[in-house]
């Protein structure tokens, strides 16, 4: 069995590998540790490699962590689903959120986003595949939404963050990839903070690599298998 240090040396080897099949610095992605349902002590471990980076699903869960991990200097990341009840404590303990899909959403981070807090990064969540039972804005909402929420104050609005349908047709996650880069860069006239793609997970790192990611979110490759919730 592969140490966490191994793991994650190995996910890092992985990036610069695909990196340089798509003629890219490796330095241009940056590894998003997906650590729900993991317990601090593999978060310290995945520290200690010089890891920084944490995306949670969970609210309660994170915001134990985060407590827990408080003298570590860590950078959060939400990337589950957000109910409008649950904001404030995402404005107030989060440094990204991944998940924005909807304008109130969006609007109620940035009214609770402490006055003392750097501005919160925002990627705009799009349902790329179009399918019914995902989260998401729709490709047709997103301009008028990004425009909206760049407008917010306290809110940086960095990309774009999507999740393509379940397939192991690559070419089909390379055309999803490479639509959400085209949409990112057709929004980048009218808002210049956008220099984020929030896409590829364990099983498409090379694809959404290939495509332009700038930020992928790996929690099986380093972590291990899922561990359920209670």
């Amino acid at each position: 069995m592969k140490s966490l240090a191994e793991s994650f040396q190995l996910v890092r080897q992985q990036i610069a590998e695909d990196c340089t099949r798509a003629e890219r610095s490796p330095e241009s992605v940056a590894l998003l540790a997906v650590s729900k349902t993991r317990s601090t002590d593999e978060i310290r471990a995945a520290a200690a490699t010089g890891q920084t980076a944490f995306g949670e699903n969970y609210l309660q869960e994170a915001l134990d962590k985060i407590e827990a991990l408080s003298d570590l200097p860590l950078e959060w990341h939400f990337i589950g689903p957000i109910q409008s009840n649950k904001t404030r404590p995402i404005a107030e303990n989060f440094h990204w959120v991944h998940s924005v899909d909807r304008l109130k959403i969006a609007e109620r981070l940035s009214n609770q986003r402490p006055h003392y807090a750097t501005d919160l990064n925002i990627c705009i969540q799009v349902n790329i595949s179009a399918e019914a039972q995902k989260a998401g804005c729709s490709v047709e909402e997103l301009p008028e939404l990004a425009r909206a929420i760049a407008a917010l104050p306290k809110i940086c609005l960095r990309g774009l963050m999507v999740i393509p349908e379940a397939t192991v047709d690559d070419q089909l996650l390379r055309t999803r990839f490479r639509q959400t880069a085209e949409l990112l860069e057709s929004l980048k006239p009218e808002i210049p903070t956008l220099d984020t793609l929030s896409m590829g997970m364990s099983g498409d790192l090379d694809a959404a690599i290939a495509e332009g990611s700038t930020m992928v979110r790996v929690g099986t490759a380093l972590f291990g298998p899922r561990i359920a919730r209670n």
